[in-house]
């Protein structure tokens, strides 16, 4: 299990949940961040500092939302597993699901 970024993250990056990570496996997209689920150790850093209220664990992504828990696993897929976010910096891409929503979609 890992936890997830959702779509109040969508056009915001507010970047408080990468100062908090202690494995740097959160990662900026063009539209959002993504948290690589196989580098999350699953602590919860990111959750209580997001101010927008993005992050919930995996098993508790409300339903509404169920759409950003396939779309943060998505966006890695051609990058793999680089080891961290730190030395990538901006991915200019987003996950197919994020890139095709409006800018300041409502949540789906």
């Amino acid at each position: 299990m890992t936890y997830v970024i959702s779509q109040p993250c969508v056009d915001v990056k507010d970047r408080a949940c990468v100062d908090e990570c202690p494995v740097d496996c959160i990662y900026e997209g063009a539209r959002m961040l993504y948290i690589h689920p196989d580098e999350c150790v699953d602590c919860g850093a990111c959750e209580p500092v997001c101010p927008v209220e993005a992050i919930a664990y995996e098993d508790d992504v409300p339903a509404p939302m169920a759409a950003f828990t396939a779309a943060n696993a998505a966006f890695f897929d051609d990058l793999g597993s680089p080891g961290g976010a730190a030395k990538l910096g901006l991915i200019e891409k987003d996950a197919p699901y994020v890139a095709g929503l409006e800018a300041h979609e409502a949540t789906p």
